[in-house]
């Protein structure tokens, strides 16, 4: 079948990329003589990023000398070495178009079953000094695949490779991978790629993400398996004029606006938890853009949202002074934190403004009447700062399995236990410990984000599956920078240097405006001069990590990804704006 040519191996090192320290084991070297081959390692070798690289069905990666003939071809270069590439083995022969998933190979001592393609990220640019490295492997349909050693055992430079047994379904490492990243996903093939025991559970995952899409949607846009749901595709794109019918004090600290379109005409009723981005446009300054959670029952006549006043927050600040009759200018309603429609449990768990699209649940609930048992947790400093109060307990009153428990950290002497509130303190997961909460139910979570962290890690601990625990972040979400070294966090600012000449960039959840400026090639470096949370890993259009809401405005794709993002989304990896647009960062 094949020869092993070279086993390359190196350890994860330090190196300097874009002024930022990166942890990578890309940098492989060919090796002589012997080396033992065990169920995680080859001896002397690593991986910098165990997330993305290495484990057990992910221990030896493979690359063929034809696809380095082709590389040389295509890029017009003539300085490969083996280990080019990042691979532990260089081999002759083993084409991907050949090789299958499952497939077992006897070399020297070690018996292996071919487990998953390769999973390209930025780092392979990096050690190829070509940035669209990763997205040319798939589009070229040479990824690579990866080893499960089954027998540990030695190998060496020479040895014949000999195919011991076939992979159920003969699908080809090209197919599996095509199947995943190009556009187009069959469910015929998803569902023969399933039944294929030997594939490694993420690629099990990702496909069993796009057989359900395939199956709830039908035809759609995006791909399930590689990014986070975001939710159905907005109903319009851009800023849509709502007038100010109504404005309501919840709280000492919480204002509500009931919006409504000023023709007169419907507008997109919200799934229960979504959110809009309003645009405010202050008289003497740029335009305002915040995201906000609906706070009320789904409508087609009109939105609301509760806003906090925050002490030197400009669009709060803005808030107070809007008058009824005055105008702003909403996004569609957008966002994956939704109820789920069934008959399980739910528990809605909120703190301070974070009751915000929890309350749009409950009033959900409530409308029809739900016979599901509800359970509703809040907690605030006091009676004075406790919005919706009696609207929550009349919605409440409406549910027949429905259940209330609200923690006053700080109540005040007028507050009344057992009345305004059921026990002093925070609501934590010892409070959750003791409610004896079922389960199996869907939790849903919304507050500060020590808050959302403590009591998602307290009901994992507590039994219940990640998949039922959903989490809302009114601002901008954790960053994923794989391998990149851990900085102090700096608040999101302008660029250094001179302020650019093109399109607005506005970065909604951070509440900066930006000029785009020619040094920069994509949204995604733009973002990170300006320190806003960002996520990646390809930087090339393949992995969708870095998919992300595009309320306003238009984009072009320079180089274009493999397949587009859902509608209302962009890729920040690989696009520049081609007139003023808005992002969900």
């Amino acid at each position: 079948m094949g020869r092993l040519v070279s086993v390359n191996v190196g350890l994860p090192r330090d190196i300097i990329w874009q002024g930022k320290t990166v942890r990578t084991a890309i940098w492989k070297a060919p090796v002589k003589g012997p080396r033992m081959v065990r169920r995680l390692n080859i001896d002397g070798d690593g991986q910098g990023d165990l997330t993305g690289h290495g484990g057990e069905r992910r221990a030896v990666l493979v690359y063929q000398v034809d696809s380095y003939r082709y590389w040389q071809d295509h890029l017009g270069r003539n300085d490969f070495a083996c280990g080019q590439f990042g691979e532990n083995f260089t081999v002759d022969g083993l084409p991907d178009a050949e090789v299958c998933i499952g497939d077992r190979y006897r070399i020297g001592a070690a018996l292996f079953e071919v487990t998953q393609p390769r999973v390209t990220c930025y780092r392979l640019g990096i050690r190829m000094n070509e940035p669209e490295m990763a997205a040319l492997l798939v589009k070229h349909g040479r990824p690579g695949f990866y080893f499960r050693v089954l027998e540990e055992g030695e190998v060496e430079a020479g040895d014949e490779i000999t195919r011991v047994a076939s992979g159920p379904e003969r699908m080809s490492v090209s197919e599996i991978d095509a199947l995943l990243y190009m556009p187009g996903h069959p469910s015929d093939q998803l569902e023969r790629a399933l039944r294929i025991p030997a594939l490694s559970v993420g690629w099990r995952n990702s496909f069993e993400a796009l057989l359900t899409q395939e199956r709830k949607d039908g035809a759609t846009t995006g791909n399930a398996s590689l990014t986070a749901a975001s939710g159905p595709p907005p109903a319009w794109r851009g800023f849509h004029p709502l007038r100010v019918s109504r404005k309501v004090r919840e709280s000492c600290k919480v204002i509500s606006l009931v919006l409504q379109p000023t023709d007169g005409q419907p507008i997109a009723a919200a799934l229960p938890g979504q959110f809009i981005v309003l645009r405010l446009a202050p008289t003497s300054a740029p335009a305002l853009m915040r995201s906000y959670s609906l706070s009320g029952a789904p409508s087609a006549t009109h939105y609301r949202v509760s806003v906090k006043r925050e002490a030197h927050g400009a669009a709060s600040a803005f808030v107070d002074v809007l008058q009824v009759g005055d105008m702003v200018h909403a996004s569609a309603p957008r966002g994956s934190f939704t109820l789920r429609p069934g008959d399980t449990p739910v528990v809605l768990l909120s703190a301070g403004i974070g009751v915000t699209p929890v309350l749009a649940m409950l009033h959900a609930l409530a409308a029809e009447s739900s016979k599901r048992e509800i359970w509703w947790l809040y907690g605030t400093r006091n009676g004075r700062e406790h919005p919706f109060a009696e609207e929550s307990r009349g919605l409440l009153a409406a549910l027949p399995r429905g259940h209330s428990h609200i923690c006053y950290s700080s109540p005040d002497p007028e507050d009344r236990p057992n009345v305004d509130f059921d026990a002093p303190g925070r609501l934590d997961i010892r409070v959750l410990e003791e409610l004896n909460l079922p389960r199996d139910g869907d939790f849903y979570i919304c507050g500060p984000s020590a808050f959302m962290r403590d009591l998602t890690a307290g009901l994992a601990a507590f039994g219940v599956a990640p998949g039922r625990i959903r989490t809302e972040i009114f601002s901008a979400g954790p960053s994923i920078t794989p391998g990149v070294a851990a900085s102090p966090r700096r608040s999101p600012h302008l660029p250094a240097g001179s302020p650019g000449s093109g399109p607005m960039v506005s970065f909604a959840r951070t509440g900066l405006n930006v000029r785009w400026g020619a040094s920069f090639q994509s949204l995604l470096e733009l973002a990170e001069a300006c320190d806003v949370p960002v996520r990646w890993a390809c930087r090339t259009g393949v992995c969708h990590t870095c998919e992300t809401g595009l309320i306003a405005g238009t984009i072009g794709y320079r180089p274009d990804p493999i397949e587009e993002p859902a509608d209302g989304n962009v890729l920040i990896c690989c696009s520049q704006p081609e007139d003023d647009v808005v992002i969900d960062l």
